[in-house]
């Protein structure tokens, strides 16, 4: 009995490894704190009530902003973990498979987890604000959304205490994830949760779409919406059409691992590369799912903080759908070396250089645009400012990785690491902290400090060359990627101790950017003004935060940069009939805590199937399907606001 029992506990906990215990014990600790700060302060039905049951686009957005600064945090520690390791030759600081799971985990939360939730959160704060909307086209299956997403990132985070992490790599090619080489139940939860968050993404992309399409505000034809809003209408596209690759990929390779099936097993009549052709299907265009909103991002903030409307608006829009359809040409640059001739990689060496031209373009847009500007360096200005030199050198890398032969030396070294981490934290982390820092007013209605923020910038910035400068050497010098160690004599020592100082003052920058979110939320400074940035888009004419129903009258658009126009013709003493138009009713959708407990559903289908728990399994689907139909016979789905609650609400405002 008491070997079962052992059997038991060392299949099902991580064991032997003092950082795994240091990390339940983090765990633990940190849960029974939050239960007790919960229980003592009676919080627990605000929590359900406000926040776990919400639909309201703007609660969700910030649940996904705190979602991606959590995820940011634990990919960090992995990435500190990972150049503590490299630090020196011979480290003992981390066994070869515990290596494996980390920049397998690493890469795996900072995509997915991090830069996708980093963008959704973008998303649900601003678009609607935007185009003039009161809410989201579907607003339950937003929350769905985001709660799909969240409890994946949990399954996925529980492999580290529990079973074990995946460790075949974030791409997790087959047949290295399948059961032969690979037995432990990590990959399981590895494919789980990508397929949970999977359902999620592909259902914000419609809804976005959608929404966008459908909800804009009178006069908002499709040239006059904000730049940002249009970075999303081409980031939703790439989504619909990217992830079902994807979805399919990982549900064969999941057959292969739980039903014994052979889709990715070459000796049985399956074909390994095939896995690697849909993944990278979906996975280069998932580079410019999470890099278009931040170029959105940077359009608003450059034209906002240099007081000029966007240089070349109508190029801008051309190339961000030019983009988003190029992407689709350049997946095989991610595996020249497969062999598949030259005419194949000529293709898709030219389709890559070719998507360098419209980034290109906007970067000199956004330059012609600070050109004679009235130019403030706030932060969010200097999240935008930094972002060229850093994308202008990942680009040009980028240009250097998609000549194929030159590949051949490229492949899999560290170059190619240098690359892709300049452009995506130099593209997309710093969008998402451009956007936040630019937005964080009209989420919370408190100006981060600027002076804790500058010093976070600096530290991560200088951090940011000192540590992926040095890998572009390294990978010259021929080190390749995944390798935990290395022998003395290679002359790689000092560049891996100097790329590990910079990721230390990363860290360092980001410890200073939760401080100054903590300060700022005991004595930030209060926006009273709901337009703090003199801002030229539509959200900054509601006060911070904005109210649920977000407008009480919904505007009229006459021109581009809509509030600006407005602020321009109020100046004027030109006004509009709607402005002075009696209050109405304003129908919005009920708060349901139905999307939570489906995403818990599935969930504990999730991690089941993990441990191939096929009855448990089958409960959690039976629950899935019995939430579908009560949902499909609820018609008590919508409540309306009275005009008299219209009017006190706005007069708390001092806007009637």
């Amino acid at each position: 009995m008491l070997q079962n029992v052992e059997n038991f506990a060392s299949h099902f906990f991580v064991l032997g490894d003092p950082m795994i215990y240091g990390a339940d014990v983090s765990i633990v600790l940190a849960s029974a704190a939050i239960v007790f700060v919960l229980t003592y302060y009676k919080k627990w039905g605000y929590l359900w009530r406000e926040w776990l049951t919400t639909v309201d686009h703007k609660k969700i957005g910030i649940m996904y902003m705190i979602a991606t600064l959590l995820m940011l945090f634990r990919g960090g520690v992995d990435a500190m973990l990972m150049r503590t390791q490299l630090i020196m030759p011979g480290m003992p600081f981390l066994k070869a498979q515990h290596y494996n799971e980390i920049f397998t985990t690493h890469g795996t939360i900072m995509i997915l987890f991090m830069a996708m939730p980093g963008v959704f959160a973008l998303m649900n704060i601003a678009v609607p604000l935007q185009i003039g909307a009161r809410d989201v086209a579907f607003p339950y299956l937003n929350a769905i959304s985001f709660w799909m997403f969240f409890f994946a990132a949990m399954l996925l985070n529980l492999s580290f205490v529990i079973g074990g992490s995946p460790d075949a790599g974030w791409t997790s090619y087959a047949p290295l994830a399948g059961l032969t080489f690979d037995k432990g139940p990590g990959e399981n939860f590895y494919l789980l949760a990508l397929e949970i968050t999977g359902i999620g993404s592909m259902a914000t992309g419609i809804n976005f779409f959608v929404t966008i399409m459908k909800l804009r505000a009178p006069g908002m034809t499709l040239m006059r919406m904000p730049l940002f809003t249009w970075s999303i209408v081409a980031t939703t596209v790439i989504i619909i059409f990217a992830f079902p690759p994807l979805t399919v990929d990982l549900g064969l390779l999941l057959f292969d691992r739980l039903a014994s099936s052979h889709f990715f097993t070459i000796f049985d009549g399956g074909n390994p590369m095939m896995y690697v052709n849909m993944f990278w299907m979906w996975g280069h265009p998932e580079v410019y799912i999470v890099v278009l909103p931040a170029f959105g991002v940077f359009s608003e903030v450059v034209a906002t903080f240099s007081k000029k409307r966007t240089f070349g608006y109508a190029s801008m829009v051309a190339s961000l759908l030019a983009i988003a359809v190029i992407s689709f040409f350049t997946w095989v640059h991610h595996f020249f070396t497969m062999g598949a001739g030259p005419g194949v990689n000529s293709f898709f060496a030219v389709a890559t250089m070719i998507i360098a031209i419209p980034t290109g373009v906007k970067v000199f847009n956004w330059l012609f645009t600070m050109y004679q500007g009235r130019i403030r360096m706030n932060l969010p200005m200097l999240w935008a400012v930094a972002f060229i030199p850093n994308f202008a050198i990942g680009g040009a890398t980028g240009v250097m990785l998609s000549v194929a032969p030159a590949d051949y030396q490229f492949h899999n070294s560290y170059f190619l690491i240098a690359h892709f981490h300049q452009v995506l934290i130099g593209g997309t982390l710093f969008g998402i902290l451009a956007g936040m820092y630019y937005w964080w007013p009209k989420m919370f209605g408190v100006i981060l400090d600027e002076k804790i923020g500058r010093w976070a910038f600096w530290f991560f910035n200088i951090g940011f060359y000192v540590c992926f400068l040095p890998q572009y050497w390294l990978g010259w010098m021929g080190m390749t990627r995944r390798m935990y160690t290395y022998l003395p004599g290679m002359g790689w020592t000092m560049w891996n101790f100097i790329s590990t100082m910079g990721a230390y003052m990363m860290g360092t920058g980001f410890i200073l950017i939760v401080i100054q979110i903590i300060y700022s939320i005991l004595y930030g400074e209060r926006d009273l003004t709901g337009d703090p940035w003199d801002g030229r888009t539509l959200e900054w004419s509601l006060p911070s935060p904005a109210p649920h129903y977000n407008f009480a009258r919904i505007p009229t658009i006459t021109g581009r940069d809509a509030w600006w126009t407005m602020k321009e013709e109020q100046r004027k003493g030109i006004t509009h009939s709607e402005e002075e138009a009696p209050l109405k009713p304003i129908h919005m959708p009920n708060d349901s805590g139905r999307p939570f407990v489906l995403s818990v559903l599935f969930f504990i289908a999730g991690f089941a199937l993990v441990f191939t728990w096929y009855p448990l399994a089958f409960v959690a689907f039976i629950g899935i399907l019995a939430s579908l139909v009560m949902r499909s016979f609820e018609y008590d789905t919508d409540h309306t606001i009275s005009v008299e609650e219209l009017r006190h609400s706005e007069a708390a405002y001092g806007r009637v």
